[in-house]
């Protein structure tokens, strides 16, 4: 049976972040006892740009902790900054990654059913929150992105319970072959045919996956990646 546990239920509120003063939540404090999961997340968090994050299809946002020793190991200068919440997430989650995820995955945490909607996609802010120009990038690169969730049925929760797995509607679209399709063979037309197909796919990548079939080409990555700063360089 796939499981996992959620070590650690993080929310914040959107202040300053980097030196431009850019808004954002990704500052993300530990809770402690029951916190409530409505339809749009944890109780009391916010996001700063409700455009690119938050919503039903990223309600609650899933990082695993493994990955933090690999990311201080690769890039010591930033190591302190490596630790949980570091990527802004609600669920530090353990004894799972993203090979192990298969988009549509439903798990039960308590009285709460989540759907897993789809894996992340780095933003620029990344590249203020750990000080460096390629974050967003190099997460991106390395399949480390961590997921989102969205609520099926709402409930309270705490840290220290177990997700199990219920259902697995897709079984051949683990998270590894989502990043794939996203950023490596992103053309691969009959790949992009089966993914659009598939009904929990979020209405924000089925546009994606609809304007690159009808123009056989990949978007530009640079506003999602890059700062408002290095854009200006770039240009």
């Amino acid at each position: 049976m796939i499981s996992f546990t959620i070590l650690e239920l993080r929310a914040g509120r959107t202040r300053p972040l980097g030196d431009k003063g850019h808004v954002s939540a990704i500052d993300k404090q530990r809770t402690n006892g029951l916190v409530h999961v409505g339809p749009e997340g944890l109780e009391d968090d916010e996001q700063a740009d409700r455009r690119h994050h938050g919503g039903r299809d990223k309600a609650l946002h899933a990082y695993p902790l493994t990955h933090y020793p690999s990311w201080a190991a690769e890039l010591p200068q930033q190591a302190d900054r490596f630790v949980p919440g570091g990527f802004g997430e609600n669920f530090v989650v353990d004894g799972i990654t993203e090979q192990d995820l298969c988009l549509g995955d439903r798990f039960q945490i308590g009285p709460v059913l989540v759907e897993l909607s789809q894996s992340r996609q780095p933003c620029w802010k990344l590249n203020l929150r750990f000080n460096r120009p390629d974050m967003a990038r190099r997460v991106q690169s390395t399949g480390r992105t961590g997921w989102y969730f969205r609520v099926l049925r709402t409930g309270d929760i705490q840290a220290g319970c177990t997700a199990e797995l219920v259902d697995r509607p897709n079984p051949d679209w683990p998270l590894t072959r989502v990043a794939d399709l996203l950023y490596q063979s992103t053309n691969d037309s009959e790949a992009l045919a089966e993914f659009a197909r598939l009904p929990e796919l979020p209405d924000n990548w089925r546009r994606l996956v609809d304007r690159r079939i009808r123009s056989k080409s990949t978007e530009d990555w640079r506003r999602r990646l890059l700062t408002p700063t290095q854009r200006k360089v770039d240009h």
